[in-house]
């Protein structure tokens, strides 16, 4: 950091993303399972991936949180996501690489990837 305006960007970019922390209850939600068995899994850089993601794409409508155990470690990284008047959808075995595809899909374009959702893990 070199000059008082590179800290003001720094600091924006921050605000910015606790902003899209906060709840809304009209917006969507996007809730990263980060138990210890999410964390181990890569659920941290699939997080970050979706907070980047909707940042860079300036979608104010979307809240991204963290919460526990969601109780399927068995394919973590898992993703829920929660659109008001939809159902809620289960991503498993996510990654950032899965994370980008999902907003631009799902949270942009309301077509749900059926390919990573778990129920087509079990099939």
């Amino acid at each position: 950091m070199k000059s008082l305006a590179e800290l003001k960007a720094i600091r924006d970019k921050a605000q910015a993303e606790m902003n899209m922390r906060r709840e809304n209850p009209n917006a969507a939600r996007v809730m990263v399972g980060m138990a210890t068995c999410g964390i181990a899994a890569g659920a941290r850089p699939v997080l970050n991936a979706f907070v980047e993601e909707i940042a860079k794409r300036g979608l104010k409508d979307v809240t991204v949180t963290q919460t526990g155990c969601i109780g399927i470690c068995q394919y973590e990284p898992v993703v829920e996501i929660e659109i008001p008047g939809e159902e809620k959808v289960t991503y498993v075995k996510m990654t950032p690489e899965k994370a980008i595809k999902v907003v631009n899909d799902h949270l942009v374009n309301h077509n749900v990837v059926t390919d990573f959702t778990i129920g087509a893990i079990e099939k």
